[in-house]
């Protein structure tokens, strides 16, 4: 009668029924019918077949893990022949044949405990050891020893001067040895012992010397050369997530960032009182884990008081120092851009930072090629430092996030999707709470709101917008990287050219990747810097235009995702003949292109009309009737190419008017601001619900019912305002 091994209770053997698949099996038995359906085993890979994987267990039985038992594809499995799994028996067949099942648990150290499957019984490692131990030294002596020659001398009845020496035949001599020094052992029937005189003449002090000495912290940076390894690592724990196995803690010191794998038992939360921000010292054993670096936690403590603030100060100079970019200049002159170089600075500063604490980064941006080229530079800069940082080889998908805005404003939906997913995410994975990112967006006052909502949770945000900013965004986010809020003139930038130069101060090491982008987020007149910039990068004016066209046409399919890869190929491909697929797809997607822009302007130019206001040009379009509303290109771009072609033929001022359902857009070859715009309207329409959104270089909004009033005040202030 023993007690079982997890719960205690007493049962024949080392475990009770209950607690049986709890535990892992070693097997040692010789016979396919000697194993256990129900248990979990440890078995070693042997070979892949068409239908599933060999696995040997033990060194005399193998058995079938059937692909139908697997929870992945037969070819996603990363085993290697010799590789050890760990595999559930389900069935022993008649015929020897043995079944093996899927087991998520992969480590030891996620079952409850572990025996030996002797083929007749079960027992612990330890007894299992000392037996074969024992086995070992009778056959290295001949087999002469007997246990009994032994049996009688035990550490408690040695005496210094006391003991005698053991013949060969197991009989006590009658000569009498000396007392043995602290060095000297017995050998029993239980293994090694040291003698009592020996302990006793041991100092006090040797005790302390004969301990395991403290390990000296090492730094996550450095653990790639110390793999099977016990490491001590000091650092703010930054996640925590529960799998149906371990506990996962994401732990980051003043170098980068790792995973560490505490097990309770499966599914059970481990050290429960260590949360985000804690501060902690941690031990275990570095491991690779399907290819990632792997602490396998030993002992986990929060550090309190002198030792926190260590720590603490620790990380935070650090950031510090490496935080702050270096003064890497800005790609080209551009007086917009200059203006705001300050903001570009504190921008990346808190983007390198957001990297370095292992929060999130999500990159809000329109949906437009302007907005994608701006977020694909950030994410350009950004990945690279990701990588650097963290151990885990999906780190780039799990710390940073493009999510493309439906228009140019940061409103309540938008912003209540994101404190929505980060809640969850900090809720059921212990994520920290993100920085959020507007690109080519959110830098007016109708933006405000949602910047409040996020703020409620201290999350962070900041602005890198080429329209017309308010000066409320100031107040609402971190960092505004506006150069209207600077008092520059924002005719010939671009939120690419502020961005790319944001993504250039984050990480200066993809500069040659982002010199294209500001000449390929222009429609025309780009400055002759970026147009040199892109040449010296190796894109001519073909390549930069078939990159801007294919972009604006992926940018409105699945609009509301990032793409990325496909950005990629099209965006940061050599432009030369080296890479002809690449060049092939942006050219491919730019034709079509222009192949759909070109019939839907030809039915806009049909349709417009002209109306010659007060001494004002104003093409007029029924974006409604004339226009495919639901397939591309959208309202936004037909209306500003169709600006573009026609602007020319006028001497007096020239207006492009859209007005839909219930929208109403307009351009202009004179400055004008869409709020006055929308003001005059509403008191010439004081019954149509006008509102404007998007600020000065907004859009106007009304009640579909008085269209016909809005079209007609709309007409009456632009003369009134451009003549």
């Amino acid at each position: 009668m023993g007690n079982c091994i997890i719960c205690g209770t007493p049962v024949d053997g080392e475990i009770c029924e209950s607690h049986e698949e709890d535990a892992v099996f070693e097997f040692h038995g010789n016979s396919p019918s000697q194993l256990t359906p129900g248990r979990y085993y440890r078995g070693t890979v042997d070979g892949y077949a068409d239908f599933g994987v060999f696995v040997d267990i033990g060194d005399h039985v193998t058995g079938l893990l059937h692909r139908s038992e697997l929870d992945k594809r037969l070819e996603s499995l990363d085993w290697e022949p010799g590789d050890d799994v760990f595999v559930q028996v389900l069935e022993v067949r008649d015929n020897g044949n043995v079944d093996l099942g899927w087991s998520i648990r992969q480590r030891e150290r996620e079952f409850r405990g572990k025996l030996i499957d002797t083929g007749t019984d079960e027992v612990r490692p330890e007894a299992f050891e000392t037996e074969d131990d024992d086995h070992s030294q009778e056959t290295a002596d001949g087999g002469d020893r007997s246990e009994a020659a032994v049996s009688d001398v035990d550490a408690d009845d040695v005496e210094a001067g006391d003991l005698q020496a053991t013949a060969d035949d197991g009989g006590p001599t009658d000569t009498e040895s000396p007392a043995p020094d602290a060095s000297e052992t017995v050998a029993s029937g239980s293994g090694s012992v040291a003698t009592e005189s020996a302990a006793a003449s041991t100092p006090a002090t040797d005790d302390a010397a004969d301990a395991e000495p403290a390990l000296n912290r090492t730094t996550i940076d450095a653990i790639d050369s110390q793999v099977g390894s016990v490491v001590r690592l000091e650092g703010e724990i930054t996640g925590v997530r529960q799998t149906s196995g371990p506990t996962v803690f994401e732990l980051r010191d003043e170098t980068a960032t790792v995973e560490c794998a505490a097990f309770e038992e499966a599914g059970v939360r481990a050290y429960p009182d260590v949360e985000i921000d804690d501060v902690v010292a941690l031990e275990g054993e570095v491991e690779r884990h399907h290819g990632e670096l792997q602490i396998e936690t030993e002992s986990l403590n929060i550090l309190q008081d002198e030792d926190r603030q260590a720590v603490r100060d620790r990380l935070e100079n650090a950031i510090e120092s490496e935080a702050r970019p270096a003064d890497v200049g800005l790609l080209a002159d551009n007086d917009a851009v200059t203006a705001v170089e300050d903001g570009i600075v504190d921008a990346a500063t808190a983007i390198r930072r957001a990297v370095m604490e292992a929060r999130p980064i999500v990159v809000r941006h329109g949906a437009t090629a302007d907005g994608y080229v701006a977020g694909a530079a950030i994410e350009r800069a950004v990945l690279p430092l990701i990588r650097e940082k963290h151990t885990r080889e999906d780190a780039e998908y799990h710390y940073f996030e493009r999510r493309p805005l439906d228009g140019r404003v940061y409103d309540m939906d938008a912003a209540t999707d994101d404190v929505t997913s980060m809640l969850e995410a900090r809720d059921r994975h212990g994520e920290q709470l993100p920085l959020v990112v507007l690109v080519d967006a959110g830098s007016t006052v109708e933006s405000v709101d949602g910047y409040d909502l996020l703020s409620m949770y201290d999350a962070e945000a900041l602005v890198v917008d080429d329209s017309r900013a308010d000066e409320e965004i100031g107040d609402a986010v971190t960092v505004a990287v506006a150069p209207s809020l600077a008092g520059a003139d924002v005719s010939d930038v671009t939120s690419t050219a502020l961005a790319a130069n944001v993504a250039a101060h984050v990480n200066d090491g993809v500069r040659a990747d982002l010199q294209h982008l500001p000449a390929v987020s222009y429609w025309e007149n780009a400055p002759a810097d970026y147009v040199d910039l892109a040449a010296d990068a190796g894109y001519d004016e073909t390549a930069i235009s078939n990159r801007r066209e294919a972009v604006a046409l992926e940018a409105y399919y699945q609009s509301y995702k990032d793409k990325r890869e496909l950005v990629i190929d099209l965006l940061f491909e050599d432009s030369d003949a080296s890479s002809p697929r690449n060049d092939g797809l942006a050219a491919h997607v730019s034709e079509q292109f222009r192949a759909k822009l070109e019939t839907e302007l030809e039915t806009a130019q049909e349709n417009a009309t002209d109306r010659a206001v007060d001494g004002v040009t104003v093409t007029l379009l029924d974006t409604d009737a004339f226009t495919h509303r639901y397939d591309f290109p959208t309202t936004v771009l037909l209306l500003d190419e169709l600006h573009r072609r026609e602007r020319d033929r006028a001497d007096t001022p020239f207006v492009t008017l859209g007005v839909g359902s219930d929208e109403l857009h307009v351009r202009t070859t004179a400055s004008l601001n869409v709020r006055d715009l929308g003001d005059a309207i509403a008191e010439r329409a004081p019954n149509a619900g006008v509102s404007v959104v998007g600020g000065a270089d907004g859009h106007v909004e009304f009640l579909p019912g008085e269209r016909d009033a809005v079209r007609e005040a709309a007409l009456d202030a632009l003369a009134e305002t451009l003549a």
